[in-house]
């Protein structure tokens, strides 16, 4: 187990290394000018060279991403040009509202999603079935700000349930997780309904029917531990893109997280948030998969790591 742990490390600084790079070389080669963008469009040439110099831009690009690997490798993901502030600062004080809405918004899409995939599963051909599906299409295709606009419509400036937009309380998460978990809900539904019909196809399932157990007992005793095992490690997954993808829905509500750190980075063409942003996501990527790999085996004693 130790020898895979370390291997699995291994894999992830790789990655970790390979993301930063890439990152690093495709901001660079942006037409964007952060130097000007700090400087305002009345800056003197004089004044947009001397803050470049200043920000080390106007050195080649391998000593600078040589420069920035040696300060993450002390934990230092650099300092904002339009903020003034240590980006590790910058996405510490957001984390936590980015937690709340990433275990919110997976706790819908999973719920959601396993309720109506295993239903759907166990109504094969049915118009249940074709309903789910047809609602787990639409799901997946809608667009992130429509979905949110329409749910602000509905249930926060229509029926005045919930709070327009803010942080801090229950109220304000409700909207910002249905949002996110109707939007994953989808995929959650469509995996789940795949792989519950290939596990009640199998021996041991018909085996379990003919010793006379109930459906309920087959389905939650011995098919759903089975089934889940995809869902794992789509939760992995979702962890990362949780962390710095959720821009639009964070906009909308005027949720204070990393993504709505990242599109203000964006917009003011400030890199180093943008690289740590990146780096961040891409390490809840890497720990949420580890630990499906943890999580799993737990689940079904068959697997094992080698």
């Amino acid at each position: 187990m130790l020898g895979v742990l370390t291997k699995r490390l291994l894999q992830s600084a790789l990655i970790l290394l390979g993301v930063a790079a890439i990152t690093f070389v495709l901001l660079y080669a942006l037409p964007a000018d952060p130097a000007r963008m700090i400087a305002g469009r009345s800056a003197t040439a004089q004044t947009v060279a001397s803050i470049r110099h200043e920000l080390g831009l106007d050195q080649p690009l391998l000593t600078q991403f040589l420069h920035y690997l040696g300060g993450l490798l002390q934990g230092d993901l650099g300092r904002s040009y339009a903020q003034k502030t240590q980006v590790v600062t910058l996405i510490i004080a957001r984390l936590p509202a980015t937690l709340v809405l990433m275990a919110a918004g997976i706790f819908v899409e999973v719920v959601l999603g396993l309720t109506l995939g295993i239903t759907a599963a166990l109504n094969r051909g049915g118009w249940t079935d074709r309903l789910v599906m047809a609602s787990a299409f639409i799901g997946v295709s809608a667009p992130q700000f429509v979905v949110a606009l329409l749910l602000l419509y509905l249930f926060a400036a229509t029926l005045g349930w919930f709070p327009m937009s803010g942080y801090g309380s229950f109220a304000h998460v409700v909207l910002p997780a249905m949002t996110l978990g109707i939007l994953g809900a989808g995929w959650y539904a469509r995996m789940a309904r795949s792989a519950m019909i290939d596990v009640l196809n199998q021996d041991y399932i018909r085996t379990a029917r003919a010793k006379g157990l109930s459906a309920r007992r087959i389905v939650l005793r011995h098919a759903l531990p089975n089934a889940i095992l995809p869902i794992i490690a789509m939760i992995g997954i979702d962890i990362g893109q949780f962390m710095g993808g959720v821009v639009v829905v964070e906009a909308v509500y005027g949720w204070p997280g990393i993504g709505q750190l990242a599109w203000q980075a964006i917009q003011q063409v400030d890199i180093p948030i943008i690289m740590g942003v990146t780096l961040t996501s891409a390490l809840a990527i890497i720990i949420g998969n580890l630990v499906a790999d943890i999580i799993a085996p737990m689940i079904d004693p068959r697997i094992r790591s080698h």
